[in-house]
């Protein structure tokens, strides 16, 4: 064991996907927290696979699948918003309207890049991603958007926690609903595209979700959750790592994609601690706050 991790931590592939991984990571939790209590769990995965539309597209044009991801994810966010996306009854409408019109799109980006670009792995790479795979030149620009997206989250925090708690209350202290709101979106959407562009478009809503939902359940005090949903997910994604890295020596020289180690880890830490909160007296689950 030993010699695996010595192995693991030296080789310049892991570093790059541990540094992008825990950038990442901490950003989706964070963020996740607040998606889950806004009860906006779908525009959260809408947005993942609408930023397959800009990923599709920039493998298409021959560029970098992060711009793709990002500038997709962002006029995505702000259109969701401005048809309706914060009005509980035209939310779920905005979303699936836009939803649908991107993975439309998606579909004949991935079309093109394989009968015009010739690509045979473009769908692969755009909807399931791969950490071992990352460009390194990439990292400034995914450490930067990630304090980018970290500094708006901070910038608005205490809007979305009052508007989480009770948007009467919000309005009350003077909290501009349509800036709080759409600045959340585009938070909400940088976090999803880094996250699409490490496990793919696909599996992205895992990262923002699980590890959130994971420290729900222990706690329903918003900083508190934060800092516990940022911890489980970073272990969770150094864990996946490990598995696919060491996975390479147990089928002969092929490993398991890290987006389904990274995504397992995830998905048995959550029914873990569901298991262990399900014998849990009634009396201690408390209320967001």
């Amino acid at each position: 064991m030993s010699a695996v991790l010595s192995a693991f931590f030296a080789s310049p592939t892991v570093q790059t996907a541990l540094v992008v991984g825990t950038v990442v990571a901490v950003v989706s939790s964070v963020v996740g927290v607040f998606t889950i209590t806004r009860g906006q769990s779908f525009a959260g995965h809408a947005l993942a696979d609408l930023g397959a539309v800009g990923g599709s597209g920039a493998f298409l044009l021959g560029v970098s699948q992060l711009w793709g991801f990002v500038l997709a994810g962002v006029i995505s966010a702000v259109a969701m918003e401005a048809i309706g996306t914060r009005r509980l009854e035209g939310r779920d409408v905005a979303t699936g309207v836009v939803f649908g019109a991107g993975m439309g799109l998606t579909a004949l980006f991935l079309t093109l890049d394989t009968l015009i670009g010739g690509s045979s792995n473009a769908a692969i790479s755009v909807l399931f991603g791969s950490l071992f795979s990352l460009d390194i030149a990439l990292v400034p620009v995914i450490v930067a958007l990630g304090v980018v997206t970290f500094a708006i989250v901070a910038a608005i925090w205490r809007w979305v926690t009052l508007e989480t708690l009770d948007r009467d209350l919000a309005a009350a202290r003077g909290v501009p609903p349509r800036t709080a709101s759409t600045l959340f979106l585009v938070a909400l959407a940088l976090a999803v595209q880094l996250s699409s562009l490490s496990i793919g478009a696909i599996l992205s809503t895992a990262l923002l979700i699980g590890p959130a939902a994971t420290a729900l359940l222990f706690t329903r005090r918003l900083s508190t959750a934060a800092a516990l949903a940022a911890v489980i997910a970073v272990v969770e994604v150094w864990l996946g790592c490990l598995v696919a890295f060491a996975s390479f020596d147990w089928f002969g020289g092929s490993s398991w994609p890290v987006s389904f180690t990274i995504v397992a880890a995830v998905f048995l830490g959550y029914v873990g601690a569901r298991s262990v909160t399900a014998l849990r007296p009634l009396g201690h689950r408390t209320a967001v706050g």
